[in-house]
C-alpha cells in the first residue's frame, strides 16, 4: 500500500441562507485555497461529491467544473454523494501509483429547498416512501430506540454549538433551549442546521506529500461498510456498519486524540461513541461538528478535513475522521490518520 496523505483542507465560511451563489462561485475559494497552500495548479486525479436533488438539475456538478478551469484537461470523477466518498476514490486512484495527488472537493446549498423532502426523494425513492417518513422521523425512531436521556442530549447540542461559535467557518448559534418536540423525542436543535457550504482536501503520496507540508496526516486505515436499507432488519440502538468500518480501518490500534464524527441528530454521537469504541479521553467534534454547521455533501468530508488539520497543526497525533450516508447512520466511512 502507498502512504498517502491529506495536506491541504480548505472550506467556506458556511451560511445559514442563500447568499446567491452560483455552485461554482461556493466552491472556488477553497479550491484556491488549497492551491494556495500547496503550490499545485494541477492534479493527477480529481473528484467531487454533490447532488443533483439539492441543485435542481441534472448533471448539476459540471457546472461546479468551471471553477477548475476549463484548460488543461483534467482526469476528473463524481460521486453522487457526499465527497467523504470522492475522497475513498481518490485514495483508491491513488494506490494506483502512476499518480501522486488528488484534489477532492465537495459542495451543497441546503438553503434552496425544503432538506427534509429533498433527502427523501435522493435516498428513498422506492423503498419506503409509502410509508410517508422522512428522514428526520426515521431519526426520531432511531433516538427512541436508544433511550437517550434529554440531559444527555442537551449537554451534546450545547457543546457543540459553544464550540461552533468558537469556529469562523461554523454557523453562531444559541445554547438549546426548552423548544417543543419537531418529532418526539427529537426537538429542532437536536437536528443539524440547513447550511450552504462547500470544502476542499489534497491528497498526496509519498515523498510528495513530504514536500507539500511540514507534517502531513498520513491516512494509515480507511473503509466504509453499508447495512441493509429496511429499518427493520436493523438494530436502531447500535451501528454495526459503523464498527465494522473502524475494525477494519484500525481505528481502535492507538488512542485517538480527535474525533469528527459526521452527527446530523443528537443521539448519534452516543451511537458512535460506542461503535467506533473511542476512549474516554478522545475529544468530539472540537469544530462543532455538524449540529453547528451541515453543508450537505461537503459535511463528511469537513468531518475528515477537520481531522486531519488538528494533525497537521500539531494538537492531534491521531485523529479519527467519519461520515455516514443514508437513514439512520445505514452507510458509514470511517478515516484514520497520523503525524
Amino acid at each position: 500500500m502507498r502512504e498517502i496523505a491529506v495536506v491541504a483542507f480548505a472550506q467556506t465560511r458556511h451560511s445559514a441562507v442563500d447568499e446567491g451563489q452560483s455552485e461554482a462561485e461556493l466552491i472556488l475559494p477553497p479550491l484556491e485555497e488549497v492551491r494556495a497552500a500547496t503550490g499545485l495548479r494541477k492534479f493527477g486525479f480529481t473528484c467531487s461529491g454533490s447532488c443533483d436533488y439539492l441543485a435542481g438539475a441534472p448533471f448539476s456538478f459540471v457546472s461546479a467544473l468551471d471553477a477548475l478551469g476549463a484548460w488543461p484537461p483534467i482526469s476528473e470523477s463524481h460521486v453522487e454523494m457526499d465527497a467523504a466518498w470522492a475522497l475513498y476514490e481518490a485514495w483508491v486512484r491513488l494506490q494506483h501509483g502512476d499518480v501522486d495527488s488528488a484534489l477532492v472537493y465537495g459542495f451543497g446549498k441546503s438553503s434552496q429547498g425544503d432538506l427534509r423532502e429533498i433527502m427523501t426523494l435522493q435516498l428513498d425513492p422506492y423503498y419506503l416512501a409509502p410509508l410517508g417518513l422522512d428522514q428526520v422521523s426515521f431519526a426520531a425512531l432511531q433516538a427512541s430506540a436508544t433511550g437517550a436521556d434529554r440531559a444527555e442530549l442537551d449537554e451534546i447540542v450545547r457543546r457543540s454549538r459553544a464550540d461552533g461559535r468558537a469556529n469562523p467557518y461554523a454557523l453562531d448559534l444559541p445554547d438549546p433551549t426548552g423548544e417543543e418536540a419537531e418529532v418526539a423525542p427529537l426537538r429542532p436543535y437536536d437536528i443539524a442546521p440547513i447550511t450552504d457550504g462547500a470544502a476542499a482536501v489534497v491528497l498526496a503520496a509519498g515523498d510528495l506529500a513530504r514536500e507539500l507540508c511540514e507534517r502531513p496526516a498520513w491516512i494509515t486505515g480507511i473503509a466504509h461498510r453499508i447495512e441493509p436499507h429496511y429499518l427493520g432488519m436493523r438494530d436502531l440502538a447500535r451501528s454495526a456498519s459503523a464498527a465494522d468500518a473502524a475494525r477494519a480501518a484500525g481505528a481502535g490500534k492507538g488512542d485517538v486524540d480527535v474525533a469528527e464524527l459526521h452527527v446530523q441528530f443528537s443521539h448519534e454521537e452516543l451511537i458512535l461513541r460506542e461503535a467506533l469504541e473511542l476512549p474516554e479521553g478522545t475529544r468530539v467534534n472540537p469544530s462543532g461538528g455538524p449540529l453547528a454547521a451541515n453543508p450537505v455533501m461537503a459535511t463528511g468530508l469537513i468531518r475528515i478535513g477537520e481531522a486531519a488539520a488538528r494533525v497537521m497543526d500539531g494538537t492531534a497525533g491521531r485523529a479519527l475522521g467519519h461520515a455516514t450516508s443514508g437513514p439512520c447512520l445505514q452507510h458509514n466511512l470511517v478515516t484514520v490518520m497520523e503525524a
